[in-house]
């Protein structure tokens, strides 16, 4: 049977990457994926065969990938963070239809959501939920309604992808949604380059954070009603105190 892993391989460092993840590269012959994914794994599994796309050629990486592995080669598909959230483990599933000689393992990782949380202090101890901010692949109107829901259910609310260019006042437009449902002094956090150099984090109030410059690389965490400033860290309590 040809292999084909699909690895999440952390927030970018390697320290942050799975025993497991470092294992399926080791033993994959080819790696594939986004330029700036192989670029922060290359120097870690020198002698490989290391095949690149740009953004927005997800579909053609992954026959790229298939195709690979159709020639009897080990085959590592890579994705930051874990491949199954915001990753490519689901479309790889569904082009693999037509792969069937192909055997496919999905090897986890560490997402942005714990990688950052870790950085901020302790944001997700109670329920939480992540929301992405693009509108490349989900409509906006559904983006609002998800942000207005959790809100309103009081969930700590991770964000994934909050600015570009072209999306420079996505997270303002957030910040006033949570603000219907929740106090603007809700403790937020956000962390840019987790794991990566650059690393950086600050802990502020939802009004503070609606003005907050931010990018592609920066994790945004809302916290709930509950959540505090301890000290510079972002802490949600879960109530064990209390039991």
């Amino acid at each position: 049977m040809n292999k084909l892993y699909v690895v999440g391989i952390g927030p970018g460092a390697y320290e942050k990457m799975t025993i497991e993840a470092a294992n399926a590269l080791k033993n994959s012959d080819v790696i594939i994926g986004y330029t700036v994914y192989v670029d922060l794994v290359k120097e870690h599994f020198s002698g490989k065969e290391f095949l690149t796309t740009p953004m927005k050629k997800e579909v053609d990486r992954c026959v790229m990938a298939f195709e690979e592995a159709m020639k009897g080669k080990t085959v590592s598909m890579i994705c930051s963070g874990d491949a199954g959230v915001y990753g490519m483990s689901g479309l790889m599933y569904e082009i693999g239809v037509k792969y069937p000689e192909v055997e496919l393992e999905i090897i986890p990782g560490v997402t942005a959501a714990t990688g950052g949380a870790a950085v901020l202090g302790a944001p997700l101890i109670h329920d939480f939920c992540l929301i992405s901010l693009s509108d490349l692949l989900t409509p906006w109107e559904k983006i609002e309604a998800r942000l207005l829901n959790a809100a309103k259910a009081d969930f700590v609310i991770c964000l994934y992808n909050p600015s570009s260019k072209k999306r420079h006042d996505y997270l303002q437009k957030a910040c006033d949604l949570m603000m219907q449902h929740q106090s603007p002094e809700t403790v937020c956090g956000i962390v840019g380059n987790i794991g990566r150099d650059g690393e950086h984090m600050q802990v502020m109030t939802l009004k503070e954070l609606r003005d907050t410059k931010v990018d592609m690389f920066t994790t945004v965490f809302i916290g709930n009603s509950q959540t505090m400033n301890i000290q510079g860290k972002m802490v949600t309590p879960r109530g064990y105190k209390n039991v």
